[in-house]
């Protein structure tokens, strides 16, 4: 059972396989294969992102509740 990387894991290992894919003496099948991961790696990353958004955009009133944070009142 593999654990869930973290973001930053996931980054890294994002800039390993551009790394990779870059090079001139690619296979096209591993190239294939590691663009799949990237791809994924990128939906995964894009979705812990808007999920950390979302949590920001939360403040805390003085009173405990949460409430959406405005910045157009800022």
């Amino acid at each position: 059972m593999e654990k869930e990387m973290k973001f930053e894991e996931k980054m890294s290992k994002l800039e390993e396989l551009v790394i990779e894919l870059e090079k001139d003496d690619i296979k096209i099948d591993d190239s294939i294969e590691k663009y799949k991961e990237a791809v994924q790696l990128v939906n995964e990353c894009n979705q812990q992102l808007k999920s950390v958004e979302e949590q920001i955009a939360k403040i805390v009133n003085e009173d405990g509740t949460l409430s959406d944070f405005d910045t157009e009142e800022v």
